[in-house]
């Protein structure tokens, strides 16, 4: 392959921290990926271009066409179409955002002959037990079938061709990639991290809420997710973060319980004509 890895690359402070990790200290050859989902801050773009630019890493960025994004985007604001067990661990929006990102990578990275695909998750959204693991074509494409079924049929016809054709699983199974997230095997410190990236270039957007560093989407999420489930839909992973120690509590409470800022819920309603 050309390619060791490909890496969902998202433009914020995790993933543009193990991009770096992956070139610096693994060197290895890595494909980025970035979905571009329409809201991904300016100040994240100038972020991902200058990165990879310094890093010397070839890039992708798959944009899904307006009418796409803005149906399944309006239908999750409306309502949660994922079981309660997934809404305890993000919002409908970011769910079916993140959903369209695993299955884009992965077939990206099955199509390319790409043997890693790399992720930036932090030890608060999953465990060092997961860090390294071979990815599972029976649990894909439950886990892609379930994702489908939530959706209406407008929106299932609308996605299709974004996820893991039928016929691989059935002539590909041996070549699914390892899924790996390096940040698990690091100690985790968010200044330090912001550290590390200044030296990169990388600024931290002064657009996004306390809980991204690339999405404008996000406030208008976890405000939908309060406002209907009663709970920040961050909670699991910051509680995680903090029983880890990777996180101080007071931090922790902070990102929770800090107001949605108005301007980014607003921006995010009237782009989605809500």
């Amino acid at each position: 392959p050309v390619y060791d890895a490909i890496m969902a690359y998202s433009g914020g402070k995790d993933s543009t921290y193990t991009l770096k990790l992956l070139k610096e200290r693994y060197d290895l050859r890595i494909l980025a990926f970035t979905f571009d989902n329409h809201f991904i801050s300016p100040v994240a773009w100038d972020n991902i271009e200058r990165v990879t630019d310094g890093l010397g890493i070839d890039h992708i960025r798959f944009r899904l066409p307006w009418p796409a994004a803005q149906r399944v985007f309006t239908l999750t604001a409306r309502e949660d179409v994922f079981s309660k067990t997934t809404l305890l661990r993000a919002s409908s929006i970011c769910t079916a955002c993140i959903g369209l990102v695993k299955s884009l990578v992965l077939k990206t990275a099955l199509e390319m002959s790409i043997p890693l695909v790399a992720f930036g998750w932090s030890p608060g959204q999953a465990p060092i037990q997961s860090a390294i693991m071979k990815t599972n074509p029976a649990l894909i494409r439950q886990t892609q079938g379930a994702l489908k079924k939530a959706f209406p049929a407008d929106v299932r016809n609308l996605l299709d061709r974004y996820f893991i054709p039928e016929s691989v699983y059935e002539t590909c199974g041996d070549r699914f990639p390892q899924n790996i997230h390096p940040l698990a095997f690091f100690d985790y410190d968010e200044t330090h991290i912001k550290q590390e990236l200044a030296h990169m270039g990388w600024v931290a957007p002064a657009d996004t809420d306390t809980n991204s560093s690339n999405c404008l989407l996000n406030a208008f999420a976890n405000q939908v997710h309060i406002e209907r489930n009663g709970f920040h839909p961050y909670v699991w992973e910051i509680a995680n973060m903090v029983r880890q120690g990777v996180m101080d509590r007071d931090e922790g409470m902070e990102k929770i319980y800090t107001e949605q800022n108005t301007d980014m819920v607003e921006y995010a309603r009237k782009r989605l004509g809500l």
